[in-house]
């Protein structure tokens, strides 16, 4: 009798995890239950219907989970050559991420994400520029997108340059930019220079609390999908040492 119960109980929970796949569960997960190719590798790319479902939550949980297969050496293996041609017949991304436009910060790469995943903006020093909004209105109001995820990181020299006030070009106009996220930290009492590593990353996370912001101050078109629970904003800062990305 209680072999038998306990067949019913693994039958009842299996039932669960199935039903409940548009809560999140099988959707944050299928990254790992992917379409192979005969190479065994994966093949699938995100669908309208796919995107339709998802949360923005459960879009975050996708992006940490990829972070983690990168940073263990799990990323999936991918057969782009079918990914490429099956995207072709159009895109539904799962998320934009804005990031600095550093080459140390492979952004596909740290999330573990494949042809057609995720939109990417770069700007040194990941700041909203008009343009850049207007791409993340773009990404969310008529792509469909669930997520926007702001994306610092540890030893940019964007912030380093706004910190020591670099004055060169048009390279001004990116310390402009980032000088709020700089003026905005009254209270620290370390050195405020570009060699003091605590205090470019406290300005680094700063900055990108004022881009998510920025970004909502800029455009009605987001805050409105926000504040009607369409879309998510977060923030993030990726560790170059580590390849972890810290959510804030």
């Amino acid at each position: 009798m209680r072999i038998k119960n306990l067949i019913y109980t693994l039958l009842a929970l299996t039932l669960t995890l199935t039903t409940t796949s548009s809560c999140g569960y099988l959707h944050i997960h299928q990254e790992t239950l992917d379409t192979r190719s005969n190479s065994g590798r994966a093949t699938n790319i995100v669908t309208k219907e796919l995107q339709d479902k998802l949360t923005p939550y459960e879009v975050l949980e996708r992006l940490k989970l990829g972070n983690k297969r990168f940073t263990s050496q799990k990323s999936i293996v991918r057969d782009y050559d079918k990914q490429r041609r099956l995207a072709i017949k159009g895109q539904h991304p799962k998320a934009i991420i804005l990031s600095c436009v550093d080459s140390r910060v492979p952004v596909e790469d740290v999330f573990d994400q494949g042809i057609g995943d995720v939109f990417v903006t770069r700007v040194a020093g990941n700041f909203a520029s008009t343009e850049i909004v207007g791409s993340i209105e773009y990404a969310t109001a008529v792509a469909g997108v669930k997520l926007v995820l702001v994306l610092g990181h540890e030893h940019c020299g964007a912030i380093k340059a706004a910190i020591d006030g670099v004055d060169l070009g048009n390279i001004s106009s990116l310390v402009e930019a980032i000088n709020p996220a700089i003026s905005n930290i009254s209270d620290y009492k370390g050195k405020k220079t570009s060699k003091n590593p605590e205090f470019v990353h406290e300005v680094c996370e700063n900055n990108v609390l004022n881009t998510i912001e920025t970004i909502r101050q800029k455009s009605k078109i987001i805050s409105k999908l926000e504040k009607e629970g369409r879309i998510g904003l977060q923030g993030a800062i990726y560790d170059l040492d580590t390849g972890i990305v810290s959510f804030m």
